[in-house]
């Protein structure tokens, strides 16, 4: 995948912030935010331990605050835009909430489900399939994890 070289997208930049503000609470710097009509919507950071709930992805949280923003649990007008490939548990949420396309930045060969792992919307069974693309601001996201994680261990 090609890092991207032109300036980043308003949403992946809001993402990129989100996932700093997390990581100033010591959570996993990943952002996430729900962009419907051209206007984000929802935005939010990973917060599992400062919210006790192993669920508390970045993802999963925009997705909550974006269908309770527009009252509807499909939001199949809606892109999302990630500053990590989404895990399984967000993946599937991701295909429940029939989001339409799926931006995101750094790539996790780890614990990603999109293009590593599990890839759920290659399944024969995949509720719904979003369009995806990957590795925009790939460069920054990494950065953000990779400076995190050297901190974490000193």
């Amino acid at each position: 995948m090609i890092a991207h070289r032109w300036p980043l997208p308003e949403p992946m930049r809001r993402a990129l912030a989100e996932a700093a503000a997390g990581a100033r609470t010591g959570a996993v710097p990943v952002g996430a935010v729900v962009v419907c009509a051209g206007a984000i919507i929802a935005a939010a950071h990973n917060a599992p331990r400062g919210a006790h709930d192993p669920t508390a992805h970045a993802e999963l949280l925009a997705i909550r605050a974006a269908a309770s923003a527009l009252g509807s649990d499909r939001l199949d007008q809606c892109d999302i835009w990630i500053t990590l490939e989404p895990c399984a548990m967000c993946a599937g949420a991701i295909g429940h909430a029939r989001i339409a396309r799926l931006y995101y930045a750094a790539s996790d060969p780890k614990g990603g489900a999109v293009e590593h792992g599990a890839r759920l919307f290659d399944l024969p069974g995949a509720l719904h399939r979003p369009e995806v693309y990957g590795g925009i601001g790939e460069a920054e996201a990494a950065e953000q994890l990779r400076a995190f994680f050297r901190e974490r261990r000193g």
